[in-house]
């Protein structure tokens, strides 16, 4: 008790290292954004060539792959923070980023639902490479529970943005400091603050007090114009980037939304590999959200980029189910045969992941 009441209890002290590990962390990613990215590059393509990935040390290579994606995202947090505490808006922001940021920062509910549903993305194949160890009945079991918490989770997103279309990612992707924030922090850290006020010093005018800007590179004038160029885009509302559904287009989000679902307890029921019928459930409910989809003189872009997104990832039905099974498969087993040895061994890694794996080529 002595110890406490004289100030020698160590336990807040300690308590308020993590905090201190944390900023630090976080300074350091912020930082060196650049270096930080190229190491995330480099561990991912890591993880897809590492020989014999998907046989012996699946579950290990899929671990690291998992964790990497989930630190990606953490920094991805660290780097928007370290943005938004820049003077002024960034120059140049995607409509998907200044969609997502401003219900992340409206919508604490959006921003731990869409943070769940990432996190869930990231890791399924890892659960259901888990969950393949204790039977194929486990497995389906996952599988089947997972595509519902993914369809919960969007139809909440769906409600939280007031019936507007889902978008993918559903967080802001990563932005890009700038140079000259990051060039600033850097000198005020060595402790020389004046050097940088020297070279990029604005001129005030003498009779009304105000500042001209600096002048741009003269290699670099075209970026420069371009950069202050508005779109219509620009200057709307973040919540005018995507129009609120309705009628006919509505019942297509839903079916969007629930067609990951309505196929994986289809192929959770078919003992066959090979029937054409769980395929073609999954295939004709994904047309038909596309079919119902209102494509008129109102879409904004972010919609038609989000609605091409989706017309890409319906390529990845040809990797999956019967088609698979019956097409594809037998056509990659014979290209395998003909490449070299060393693109084959990668190649053939590969075929036994989208051979015994679900979410190998889940597209949502």
């Amino acid at each position: 008790m002595d110890s406490i009441k004289k100030g020698n209890w160590r336990v807040p002290t300690a308590l308020t290292l993590p905090p201190r590990w944390l900023n630090a962390y976080g300074d350091f990613i912020t930082k060196n954004q650049s270096s930080v990215t190229q190491i995330e590059s480099a561990l991912r393509s890591l993880t897809y060539v590492i020989p014999g990935r998907f046989r012996d040390a699946e579950l290990a290579s899929e671990s690291l792959h998992s964790s990497i994606q989930l630190l990606s995202m953490y920094h991805d947090t660290l780097l928007t923070r370290a943005i938004s505490k820049l003077p002024g808006m960034p120059r140049q922001q995607s409509p998907h980023n200044r969609y997502t940021r401003f219900w992340i920062q409206r919508s604490k509910l959006y921003r731990r639902i869409a943070t769940l549903l990432s996190m869930i993305q990231y890791t399924e194949l890892l659960w259901e490479m888990a969950a393949k160890r204790r039977g194929e009945r486990v497995r389906w079991r996952v599988v089947v529970i997972l595509e519902m918490i993914k369809a919960i989770c969007r139809l909440c997103l769906l409600k939280i943005t007031n019936s507007r279309p889902l978008v993918t990612p559903p967080l802001p992707e990563r932005d890009v400091i700038p140079e000259e924030a990051q060039a600033e922090d850097e000198l005020s850290d060595e402790g020389f603050p004046e050097v940088r006020t020297t070279e990029v010093k604005e001129y005030k005018m003498k009779r009304t007090g105000l500042s001209l800007p600096t002048l741009p590179n003269p290699s670099d004038i075209s970026s420069y114009l371009l950069s202050r160029v508005l779109t219509a885009d620009d200057i709307k509302a973040p919540s005018a980037l995507l129009n609120r559904v309705n009628g006919s287009a509505q019942v297509a989000e839903w079916l969007h939304i629930l067609q990951p679902v309505v196929y994986a307890i289809a192929m959770a029921r078919s003992k066959d590999k090979k029937n054409w019928q769980p395929w073609l459930l999954g295939l004709s409910i994904e047309y038909a959200a596309r079919q119902l989809r209102n494509d008129g003189l109102r879409t904004t872009t972010l919609e038609k980029n989000e609605w091409a997104a989706r017309g890409y990832k319906m390529g990845m039905w040809a990797m999956r189910g019967a088609f698979y099974e019956n097409v594809t498969r037998g056509l990659l087993h014979a290209t395998s045969q003909r490449l070299p040895s060393l693109i084959s061994g990668i190649l053939d890694d590969y075929l036994y992941l989208w051979d015994g794996y679900y979410f190998s080529t889940s597209s949502n």
